[in-house]
């Protein structure tokens, strides 16, 4: 058996690349309030789970292209 996670806060604005799986889901959590419980929407709950996969790959390409100049833990010696 797979362990079985909890998704992420689905916020569109920390997660551009699924905004749009995440809007279908979140839709179908609304239209389908007890149907969701019974798989109804699983088979978006699995692109889900793969666009925050592959969305975690890209992350440190990102940052290699556009590094944090500032942070608010960086410290000058």
């Amino acid at each position: 058996l797979r362990k079985v996670e909890m998704h992420p806060p689905l916020t569109l604005h920390r997660h551009p690349m699924c905004a749009e799986i995440i809007e279908e889901f979140q839709k179908c959590h609304l239209n389908h309030p007890v149907k969701k419980f019974f798989g109804e929407c699983t088979d978006l709950k699995i692109k889900l789970d793969r666009c925050f996969r592959q969305e975690v790959s890209y992350h440190p390409l990102f940052n290699y292209i556009f590094p944090k100049t500032t942070s608010k833990y960086s410290f000058k010696k």
